[in-house]
């Protein structure tokens, strides 16, 4: 890694810096710096500091999983809620909601619906021990559809007030007060980025092709189902797989030993920053984050849609 491109890293982590204090200090109720350290404030300043390092982890997930097939498919446009993941975990979460569970039971119920959705859509997808990237497309878009009006059904038939914690989960909620709960998303998410790191290279090789790959020595389908399998860690919130990947790549370039740190850090600034406009664009109303992803990933998918047309 050259001396520019450390400086970028290095330029990522004092953004990332400063946006995490403008986290903390900014919200329904303003705490300036210099009573930071108040003993009064340290309720407040604590809650803030956990919605921080979840929006930390949740973006660096949500941006590797991106990574990982975008690079598999070869496809800039791909992101977590082509698969089903997205879907999956969604359910899983829904059911969850319906029959009670809370606290570490609801993130629990949604990586084994999103684990269960990427057996499905591998099994669908897979011919003659292969996955070619069209089909694993294809049963993504019909595993996600055939999940989402499950959730659907299960949505009408709820009550008022499940409707309601559904409807806050889906959107994206980063009001996660948990410590343990914390900690094992964060071992959880962060080994699958060590994971995605260790096989940068053989993403490298998958991105100019699967014959390249092959010829490299490389055993792409093992690496598919190894490196893919992290996907299912990410949460329901859209576009961030999609947008920082692509915008990053622009920035820093292909080379997947880069491109993932730098994706990373650069997902964890945006989602800090989209937690800030969350909770201070009409306070003391807080807006789920995932619809301000959707109001900033949504032009932005259509301008690389257009732009992806007309280089074609």
């Amino acid at each position: 890694m050259n001396r520019r491109l450390k400086r970028r890293l290095l330029v990522l982590s004092g953004i990332l810096a400063i946006v995490a204090l403008c986290g903390i200090l900014k919200g329904s109720v303003n705490i300036p710096f210099t009573q930071l350290l108040l003993k009064e404030n340290q309720p407040i300043v604590n809650l803030r500091i956990m919605r921080i390092l979840v929006a930390i982890v949740a973006g660096s997930g949500l941006a590797a999983s991106g990574i990982v097939l975008q690079a598999i498919l070869r496809n800039p446009l791909a992101e977590p809620y082509l698969l089903g993941t997205s879907s999956g975990a969604g359910l899983g979460a829904v059911i969850a909601i319906i029959i009670g569970a809370s606290g570490l039971y609801l993130p629990l119920a949604a990586f084994i619906g999103a684990i269960s959705s990427i057996v499905l859509v591998y099994n669908l997808a897979r011919q003659n021990n292969k996955i070619p990237e069209q089909s694993l497309i294809l049963s993504g878009v019909i595993i996600s559809v055939a999940l989402s009006a499950i959730m659907v059904f299960l949505i009408s038939i709820s009550s008022n007030e499940v409707l309601h914690s559904i409807t806050w989960w889906l959107w994206g909620n980063l009001q996660v007060y948990d410590v343990g709960l914390l900690i094992t998303a964060g071992i959880i998410v962060f080994s699958g980025i060590i994971a995605i790191y260790i096989f940068s290279q053989d993403l490298n090789a998958i991105s100019m092709g699967e014959e390249e790959a092959i010829h490299l020595g490389i055993d792409v389908e093992a690496t598919k189902k190894i490196i893919s399998s992290v996907v299912c860690i990410c949460g329901i919130i859209g576009f961030v797989g999609l947008m920082i990947p692509h915008m990053m790549r622009l920035v820093v370039g292909p080379n997947h030993r880069v491109l993932i740190p730098a994706t990373c850090l650069a997902a964890a600034v945006f989602m800090v920053a989209c937690d800030i406009l969350a909770r201070t664009i009409f306070p003391p109303l807080e807006i789920p984050i995932g619809v301000i992803t959707a109001i900033l990933g949504a032009p932005t998918f259509i301008f690389l849609l257009k732009r992806s047309q007309r280089a074609r």
